[in-house]
């Protein structure tokens, strides 16, 4: 049976095989093409960007593509073509990817990866055929990006007093004498090292620094820019509401931000920078006698008027770096600028009402696509948040509702899933909970809707376990 995850648009069997010896199999599904002899690749294909034409006789192996994403794909399907003796089925491919925005995304901030992991994940994430890593970095629990200007934001925000022998949800907060010894962060080298990885890859990574909410490792490196002044301790877990936010009436939150995103534009290229805008509870604001003197001058009759009013200010800045804001989908509770892009994560509804509004989206709703819920039986499986998405639950959906018109539809830029780690501690444990659920979502990035079929997808995702074996990825057999 052939079998490739995501499934190819056009595919023609043919009889016979193209024949590695072992020893080349073996260095070339772990090292990559360049080991394959016979090889031909010929820069010309009208498939787009991404998309390749891949031709394997029983003489040789023929890629043709456009660009490096091209080739890149072509070798991903190569990987998952080739069988335990090194042959090769004769076959002839050709391919694109449905949508341009296929993500995946990691909270680094709840647990902090090491670089060599946030490198296995980007190989994860390319041999699915994904382009995008969003990556989580700033959150209550933790601060991971060096910025030179702000030099506590990683002395002081990026470590918290370790209470992982408790609940998440019903941890100590910080006490005085407490030492904060638990976290970590990126360097500016790494981060660099990072993104020419991710590059070779064709990936893009869209980092977030979140605002107004889910602040408090900042407001703890410097309290001045919070309503009340402190004092803050970086969070050892999670405590609800998400009441601590940046103060929307002091200017020098906004110099402060302008600041740390032109140091984090510097270091992605990338079009995107998110910006959050989740979850802001925003009793502090009402109280705050500066956020009231900003709204009677603004002319902001509603608290949420006062959170569009700084998500405004934050696109302004982002579009003088030439970066494009992205945002979750309570960034449309006020007016937004054209260009804003929203992440629809509380269902479709709010994805449906940007597209209608012009707005680009990018579809990631929790029901389906958060990869921290269970994927199985909670009685069977590891500590995790408390909603099931199983495997099939995560292939029914589908990026693109059918009550858009084509115009509307045209602004779904893709879909995205994403893996918080409150109950992930470990990379092993990272990995577990992304695979194989990251095949779904895989292959509804880059098939077609009408090609799509839950019985042949369930058989061949039990075939491309064999590769995650090669390849040593953890993963889960909750195959239903």
């Amino acid at each position: 049976m052939f079998s490739v995850i995501p499934s190819p648009f056009e595919v023609r069997e043919l009889a016979g095989f193209f024949s590695l010896s072992p020893a080349i199999a073996d260095r070339w599904v772990k090292g990559g093409i360049e080991a394959l002899a016979a090889l031909q690749l010929v820069k010309n294909a009208p498939l787009g960007k991404e998309g390749y034409e891949l031709i394997v006789s029983r003489d040789a192996v023929r890629i043709c593509a456009q660009t490096p994403a091209g080739f890149l794909h072509a070798e991903q399907t190569l990987r998952q073509l080739v069988d335990d003796g090194g042959r090769i089925p004769c076959v002839t491919i050709r391919d694109w990817p449905r949508f341009q925005w296929r993500g995946m995304h990691l909270d680094v901030s709840r647990h902090f990866f090491p670089v060599s992991f946030i490198k296995r994940y980007l190989d994860i994430i390319a041999f699915h055929k994904l382009n995008v890593f969003h990556w989580h970095l700033t959150d209550d629990q933790g601060w991971r990006i060096e910025i030179k200007r702000y030099p506590k934001l990683t002395a002081i925000g990026a470590w918290r007093v370790n209470r992982e022998d408790q609940p998440w949800d019903k941890r100590a907060p910080q006490r005085e004498d407490d030492v904060a010894d638990f976290g970590g962060f990126y360097t500016r080298e790494e981060i660099e090292e990072i993104v020419r990885y991710a590059a070779d890859r064709c990936i893009e990574i869209v980092p977030e620094i979140e605002m107004p909410a889910h602040a408090l490792a900042a407001l703890a490196a410097y309290p001045e820019l919070s309503c009340t002044g402190g004092p803050f301790h970086v969070a050892p877990g999670q405590y609800w509401p998400d009441t601590d936010l940046f103060c929307a009436g002091n200017e020098g939150t906004f110099m402060f931000l302008e600041n740390v995103l032109t140091e984090v534009a510097e270091l992605f290229p990338g079009r995107f920078i998110h910006i959050g805008g989740d979850e802001a509870d925003k009793r502090e604001w009402e109280k705050c006698p500066r956020c009231q003197q900003r709204m009677k001058r603004e002319g902001i009759q509603t608290l949420e008027g006062l959170q569009a009013y700084f998500t405004q200010r934050s696109g302004a800045m982002l579009r003088k770096l030439n970066k494009r804001m992205i945002g979750w989908d309570e960034i449309l509770e006020g007016d937004i600028d054209e260009d804003a892009a929203v992440m629809s994560w509380r269902g479709t509804e709010r994805g449906i009402a940007a597209a209608r509004r012009g707005h680009d989206v990018v579809m990631t709703p929790a029901s389906h696509l958060y990869f921290d819920h269970y994927q199985n039986d909670p009685a069977t499986e590891p500590k995790a948040f408390e909603s099931i998405s199983t495997l099939s639950n995560v292939y029914s959906f589908d990026p693109v509702p059918r009550e858009l018109s084509p115009e509307e539809a045209s602004h779904i830029l893709g879909v995205q899933a994403n893996l918080w780690t409150e109950y992930v501690p470990t990379p092993a444990h990272a990995e577990y909970m992304a695979l194989p659920r990251m095949a779904a979502l895989s292959e509804i990035a880059w098939s077609d809707r009408g090609g799509r079929d839950w019985q042949t997808f369930s058989s061949r995702v039990k075939e491309l376990a064999k590769t995650y074996d090669r390849s040593g990825w953890n993963y889960s057999r909750a195959w239903k």
